[in-house]
Parts: C-alpha cells; structure tokens; sequence
C-alpha cells in the first residue's frame, strides 16, 4: 500500500489571520508531506506493505511507528480546524461536554491548560476514555490515543512549527486562536456520533449473544 498526502480541507490561507499561509505552506508540505514520504520508504518491501495506516500504529514501533502516527496525527489535526470554526458543538457532544466538564468554557479551560503546559513537540487532545467519559490528554512527540485505547475527537498540534511563524514562542496565544476561532465543533460532533454508533453495535451483539 502506497499512502498519500491528504489534501488539505481548506485552502492554505483560510486559516488567515489565525494561522497563516506560510505556515500552513511549511507545515503541510514540509513536515506533513515529510512523515509520509518517510512512511512509505520505511514500510516499502517490509511484513507492514500491505497494512493500513491504523494497523501500523497499532503494531509498530520506533521510527515506523512516529511516520505513521505523525501522518495520522497531522490528518487529524488540519480537519480539527476549520475557516468558520470557534463557536460551540450542538447535540449529544453538547450534552456530554457539560456533564464531564460541567461547561464548555471548563472543557475549553482544559484543552489550553493541556496544550499549553506540553514541554516539548506533542499534541493536546478532546477524547472520549475507555470509561466512555470525555477527557483532555496531551500526548508526547508522535503518540495519540489510539494506543491508550482513547477515542480521539478533536487535537491541536502544539510542536514549534505549529505557531512558531505566527506567534513567535507566544504558544498561549496560538491555543487561545484556535480554540475562539478555529476548533471544527462538527468535526468532533461527527467522531463522537460515530463512537457512539460504534459502542451501540457492540452493546447490541453482547446482549443478543447472552440471549442465545
């Protein structure tokens, strides 16, 4: 399997004045573009050719592993952004956002907290927990948590050249951006519907086997 770099949802000055075209430029095509140029001649020949992408997070390591994750990682992250994001999310996500964080302003408080007190390159996420709970994480380098066995629903990429460009060594100011202007609330109300479907097929199978 030959993997390709995922065209951007946006274009690259959509993000405009938030986060520039230069950086989307230097991210998406040097750093993105990077990790999976670097994947495919990592996994070329190899027992891991045929694999998806999720199957050689979940079974790989080293610098496999950091090609892989970082390439889904950085497809997460462009569509946790949006050019008409901010505001807030709606539906069931809106429901469990206030009963696990009691506001969206606490769980906003949260993922900036997360983000901004990351020392080093990583990533803060919105997740849904093996307990089914919402929760913020922050990851380090190229983990994410699909190996904590987490729910991802929305990230924002806290490595320097994320912000560097538009904010200089002001990281707070970059997550505070993202998360008035920029953080897609339909994107991670689409991931949240999809868990839930996804634990309601497997709540449904459990309890017609038991009836057998």
């Amino acid at each position: 399997m030959t993997f390709k770099l995922t065209k951007l949802p946006y274009e690259k000055d959509a993000l405009a004045p938030h986060i520039g075209a230069d950086t989307i430029e230097a991210h998406y095509e040097k750093h993105h573009r990077g990790y999976v140029d670097k994947l495919n001649e990592a996994v070329r020949s190899s027992r891991l050719a045929d694999k998806s992408l999720d199957q050689i997070i979940s079974s790989s390591s080293g610098k496999v592993f950091n090609f892989a994750a970082q390439a889904w990682n950085h497809d997460f992250y462009w569509k946790s952004m949006s050019p008409q994001g901010g505001g807030k999310p709606e539906g069931e996500l809106k429901d469990a956002i206030e009963s696990s964080f009691g506001s969206l302003d606490k769980c906003n408080d949260a993922l900036a907290e997360a983000a901004k007190r990351h020392f080093g390159s990583g990533w803060a996420w919105l997740t849904v927990n093996p307990e089914g709970e919402l929760a913020v994480m922050d990851t380090h380098n190229a983990d994410n948590p699909l190996t904590a066995k987490h729910a991802p629903l929305l990230t924002i990429d806290v490595w320097e050249h994320a912000f560097y460009l538009d904010y200089k060594n002001d990281k707070g100011a970059y997550v505070v951006a993202v998360l008035d202007h920029l953080i897609n609330w339909r994107f991670a109300e689409r991931n949240y519907d999809q868990w839930r479907q996804a634990v309601g097929s497997v709540a449904e199978v459990t309890c017609a086997a038991r009836s057998i």
